[in-house]
């Protein structure tokens, strides 16, 4: 099975009192649902495109598995502190194996 990964490009960013209270209860339900941080923000350098002043990546067990954490209503309660004052791009992706 493969496993599952949220990727997510901040584009704005009003609020980061908001952020911090969605980041807060986000991450204990991302991790109820088997995520895993690999990036959460920290140095970056735009080599081509946009510049995104964040970006976060979790890793999930499945695919199956990051789409039930976002549809979870926990995960839905959580962003709802932040999504008036934030602007972002997030998508799920599977991953593949290389055996």
């Amino acid at each position: 099975m493969s496993k599952g990964y949220w990727i997510a490009l901040y584009k704005k960013i009003e609020s980061t009192e908001n952020l911090g209270d969605y980041a807060k209860r986000a991450t204990e339900t991302i991790i109820s649902h088997g995520g895993k941080p690999l990036v959460r923000g920290g140095k970056y350098n735009v080599l081509e495109g946009e510049n995104y002043p964040r970006t976060v990546i979790w890793e999930f067990p499945s695919y199956e598995a990051a789409e039930k954490c976002y549809n979870s209503k926990e995960y839905q309660g959580a962003w709802e502190l932040a999504k008036k004052t934030t602007e972002r791009n997030l998508q799920i992706v599977e991953g593949f194996n290389t055996v």
